[in-house]
């Protein structure tokens, strides 16, 4: 069998797949619902040229520079997501990374609030790890910023998405299951190591390694971060409650790519059957547009979530933990139940 690179190949290897189901319907099973079957021209075109009459950016992308690190696709989208509405990354200098502010005494009450949860009597052993490649990513509410604040002032060392991840960790013993959560420091690991940001992931692909190592039954890995959107974007009201929307992200360059899409595309499925509305979709970034494995490599079920923007509030966020610790723990079971026969 020839293996296809995907971190290196031009043409998309679903364009051959819809090509070859012109002459055999039986192929196109293999495309999910998104996938559409395009027109002959249209495939001929994409094929020839690389233009996608149905995305705009394929006709500029070649001729400006810097415009492919904008070239995240979308594999699955939320509501009202298209190209003009992308999640992108940014970060600010090393230096904003690394101070630290306590949380803001409105958010930190809400933080602080417990809602009773019924009693589990085991908790399955830790098979999940959840980490923050990029722990310093925080939101304005957070910290006490005004809404009309700089963006890029939404970020710390301390009052941050290890705050989010912490929550989860709770949220899904709650449900029986059992999870490690990383707290590491990124902003002080990657200036002891003289790194930028963009060495953030070899910082969090080594935290990963080192604790599968030390803990051989983790399956589950949850790499969890913040979107730079705005609110109208992050923010949704669902059953009468105000939620921080997520989106997932796979990295085309990762030998598990399409497990990780499989993995991503059911917990997306399962969040929108329950809570309309709450997920933006599924992203795919390479190599070129960010890390482009995102440590998806070492496990089949690892999943980046992007959780809210940088306006999100506790209240916000704390009922979208809620949500996806439920989703998560349902797969979990619910694969535990199959494996165990």
């Amino acid at each position: 069998m020839v293996q296809i690179d995907r971190s290196s190949q031009d043409v998309p290897i679903e364009l051959f797949v819809k090509l070859i189901s012109f002459e055999n319907q039986y192929f196109s099973q293999t495309l999910n619902d998104q996938q559409e079957l395009k027109s002959p021209t249209s495939l001929a075109l994409e094929l020839i040229t690389q233009i996608n009459l149905g995305d705009i950016r394929s006709f500029i992308g070649n001729e400006l520079p810097g415009y492919a690190l904008y070239d995240t696709k979308i594999l699955v989208p939320g509501e009202g997501t298209d190209f003009t509405n992308l999640p992108y990354e940014s970060a600010p200098p090393l230096d904003v990374l690394l101070q630290e502010r306590e949380m803001a005494q409105k958010e930190l009450e809400e933080l602080n609030k417990s809602e009773p949860k019924p009693p589990i009597t085991t908790i399955h052993n830790k098979k999940m790890l959840i980490y923050q490649s990029h722990n310093y990513e925080s939101f304005l509410p957070l910290l006490g910023l005004p809404p009309e604040s700089d963006p890029n002032k939404a970020f710390d060392s301390k009052t941050n998405m290890t705050v989010v991840g912490d929550m989860l960790g709770k949220a899904l013993e709650a449900n029986g299951v059992g999870a490690i959560v990383d707290k590491t420091n990124m902003g002080a690991e990657l200036n002891k190591n003289g790194w930028g940001t963009e060495k953030a992931y070899t910082v969090s692909r080594s935290i990963v390694t080192s604790t599968m190592a030390s803990n051989n039954e983790i399956e589950y890995l949850i790499d969890l971060h913040r979107d730079s959107s705005r609110r109208d974007l992050t923010t949704a009201t669902i059953h009468n409650k105000p939620y921080a929307r997520v989106f997932f992200v796979v990295g085309s360059a990762s030998d598990n790519h399409e497990k990780s899409l499989a993995f991503a595309n059911k917990i997306h499925k399962s969040l929108e059957s329950q809570y309309p509305g709450i997920s933006r979709g599924i992203f795919e970034k390479g190599l070129n547009e960010g890390n482009g494995v995102y440590n998806q490599d070492l496990s089949e079920h690892s999943i980046l979530i992007e959780i809210g923007g940088v306006d999100n509030n506790m209240k916000e966020i704390k009922n979208t933990v809620d949500a996806l610790s439920k989703v998560i723990s349902q797969y979990f079971w619910d694969a535990e139940k199959v494996n165990s026969n």
